[in-house]
């Protein structure tokens, strides 16, 4: 079975921003462990997307997390430059604005991950697990919840074998010892607040 075009170039457009993340990249001894599971869903994508068909709404729910994953990725995503940004635009702040004391990207990304994962994990949960509504939400919950859970698990067990600078980079918790209760919280908020709309449509 072939992949929709306009799944395919939703992939062209994943890897061109990939690639372009790498251009004068700024923290190259992270710039590998932050891109490494883009790298490789792009590679086993065309396998997998033959294997298990999915709707294009669903891959353009993984090809947009994997973008904000891969934006994060270039500025360790603790150096995001959104503030820069806004100023650009609007000659003010996001932390001014808001009263922020740390860059809250990796937080945006997190509740993206619980948000995103919605469609496609109810979709397979329904299409391959022969799951009911009710049985592919709490599906959603439990993949958005062990998830979040193990990669936490991960960043804390590369503190205990990389350097101390990688490490601290790589994890960026930016002082806020309940950074990765507060990461896991907003991953679930994210796909609770998506699966309520959905409900109520």
């Amino acid at each position: 079975m072939s992949i929709p075009p306009a799944q395919r170039r939703l992939l062209v457009l994943l890897a061109a921003l990939l690639l372009l993340a790498q251009v004068a990249q700024p923290y190259p001894e992270v710039a590998l462990l932050q891109h490494i599971p883009t790298l490789l869903t792009l590679i086993a994508s065309p396998w997998l997307l033959r294997r298990w068909p999915l709707s294009t709404a669903s891959v353009a729910c993984i090809a947009a997390f994997l973008a904000l994953h891969t934006l994060g990725g270039r500025y360790a995503y603790s150096n995001v430059p959104y503030d820069d940004w806004a100023v650009a635009l609007t000659g003010g702040t996001l932390s001014d604005a808001f009263g922020w004391g740390r860059n809250h990207y990796d937080r945006l990304v997190h509740f993206a991950f619980g948000a995103l994962s919605v469609v496609p994990v109810a979709e397979i949960a329904r299409r391959w697990g022969g799951l009911t509504a009710r049985g592919a939400a709490l599906a959603v919950l439990a993949w958005v919840l062990a998830l979040s859970c193990l990669y936490e698990i991960f960043e804390w067990l590369l503190t205990i074998v990389a350097a101390g600078a990688t490490a601290d980079r790589y994890n960026g918790q930016q002082g806020d010892i309940w950074d990765a209760q507060k990461d896991m919280a907003l991953a679930a908020l994210g796909a609770i607040v998506v699966l309520a709309v959905r409900r109520r449509r």
